[in-house]
């Protein structure tokens, strides 16, 4: 006769009791009743116990995960023998002239994950996954296959957003508090590991707020040993709830496999990117106008700290809402908002995901006295046309893309601190100005001595080009002279 767990359960109580009564021992008195971890350990004691399972959540929350596969062209001329410049050989093998060839055209695709936020079909994917695609496609669990429009990109966080095109209801996955989240919390990584499919795995959140991931501008990450793998970019991390608690984006692996250090962007970015592409598919963070900096364990001790901590405010820029709100040299900022900033890379986190047209408290210590300042969010000005040029004539710059620096353009590439000058945009491979080592977010200062003002002026200047080229050149903050000839 087949026993059911709460009748083996029974049994097992009367064979323990006549056990210790055999013994001599009695019922146990209220000073004996302290339960031992080994008392906490309970067998099930129900079906519903024996059968708990995950299966639920993945349940309700697998549909709004989906496939991204992106795709792009690429034009490459294929180099021939130079014999083929002879008419006879062209003849023979039917080859054009020429030591380039004839252009070649050629399809790069890339496979990564995304989830549907919302009923109309809007994905949040990474940047990475779809980054310089012509077409994006979509495929979900049920194997339906949509087209989808870019609507964001945002290189700095990492994060992009679809708009698939078709008429929904889309099933789709609602956004958890990501700062509620504590380390051991169980969370579940769904997404496509390797292009094999649909894939959950299981684990906890190892840590919070990790930095020096070198991922995107913002280093503030959910760390968890749940398996992602290449693939799973841009899937989702979600909680018990079935809520969505972050965007698997990154792992920490020297063979390219799993080793149970993964990273994710926490929900909230990813809905202020969400939020952003909604209100006009640009993300406008508010300026601070105040350059910050760590705060070291001498810094600490001088400034009678029991711990390194927040951020020390290095320069307050005129103009600014920094400079409005009265911060000052010297502050310490120790918490954005009420949430605690441990250091320039939290600090940027709290501050940059907060919306324009708010207000934001900061929790100041000046002199030893903790005080409350209260910032107003605004967007970064563009105290100068940015005046985009691409460089093409001989130069060092061949092949660069040019602007004039403001708050604004500083802000949106992530140069801090810099609000003035000419900034290097972007650099095409391959170019002269790639072969010399120039980098996006370089500010070319001077040329030859002659400070370089504004894009109009670099171009004027590089059209007489001189026997030498000495250029002066910032980068992170230092300023370098390279010599060419």
């Amino acid at each position: 006769m087949r026993r059911t767990h709460a009748a083996l359960l029974t049994r097992l109580k009367w064979i323990g009791l006549a056990g210790l009564l055999a013994f001599g021992i009695g019922p146990a008195t209220a000073q004996d009743t302290q339960p031992t971890p080994a008392d906490l350990r309970l067998v099930p004691q129900s079906d519903a116990q024996v059968k708990l399972s995950f299966a639920p959540i993945v349940k309700d929350v697998a549909p709004a995960v989906v496939n991204v596969y992106a795709s792009r062209k690429v034009v490459r001329r294929q180099r021939v023998s130079p014999f083929f410049d002879d008419p006879f050989f062209r003849r023979f093998f039917g080859q054009p002239g020429g030591n380039m060839g004839r252009p070649q055209e050629r399809v790069q695709s890339s496979l990564g994950s995304g989830v549907i936020i919302s009923e109309s079909g809007t994905v949040i994917t990474n940047h990475h996954v779809i980054k310089d695609a012509d077409e994006v496609r979509v495929a979900l669990n049920d194997r339906r296959e949509f087209d989808a429009d870019i609507v964001l990109l945002d290189e700095r966080t990492d994060l992009a957003v679809l708009q698939i095109r078709e008429d929904g209801p889309f099933e789709h996955v609602a956004f958890a508090d990501s700062d509620s989240l504590a380390v051991g919390d169980i969370v579940l990584a769904i997404g496509n590991p390797f292009g094999v499919g649909q894939t959950v795995t299981q684990g906890i959140v190892s840590a919070l707020a990790r930095t020096q991931v070198g991922v995107t501008d913002y280093q503030f990450f959910i760390q968890t040993d749940a398996a992602i793998n290449p693939g799973n970019s841009g899937g989702a991390l979600v909680d018990m709830t079935g809520k969505l608690v972050g965007i698997n984006t990154a792992i920490f692996s020297r063979s390219g496999g799993s080793n149970g250090i993964g990273f994710a962007i926490p929900a909230h970015m990813a809905r202020f990117v969400a939020s952003a592409a909604a209100q006009g598919g640009k993300v406008q963070r508010p300026w601070l106008g105040a350059t910050v900096q760590a705060v070291t364990a001498e810094i600490a001790e001088a400034l009678s700290l029991d711990r390194p901590r927040g951020v020390l405010i290095a320069a307050v820029h005129e103009g600014s809402p920094a400079k409005a709100a009265g911060l000052a040299v010297s502050d310490l900022v120790v918490a954005v908002d009420g949430k605690e900033v441990l250091d320039p890379d939290s600090f940027g986190y709290r501050f940059a995901t907060k919306m324009i047209g708010e207000r934001s408290e900061f929790t100041v210590y000046r002199g030893g006295r903790q005080q409350t300042i209260s910032i107003n969010l605004q967007p970064a000005p563009e105290t100068v046309p940015r005046d985009t040029r691409e460089l093409t004539d001989y130069s060092p710059f061949e092949g660069s893309t040019v602007m004039n620096l403001s708050p604004a353009v500083s802000e949106e590439i992530g140069l801090e601190g810099v609000f003035e000058g000419v900034v290097i945009s972007d650099v095409a491979r391959g170019s002269t100005a790639d072969r010399v080592g120039l980098r996006e977010r370089d500010v070319i200062r001077a040329i030859n001595d002659r400070a370089v003002e504004t894009t109009r002026m670099l171009e004027t200047m590089i059209r007489t080009p001189p026997r030498v080229w000495r250029l002066d050149i910032e980068r992170d903050g230092r300023i370098s002279q390279i010599i060419l000839r």
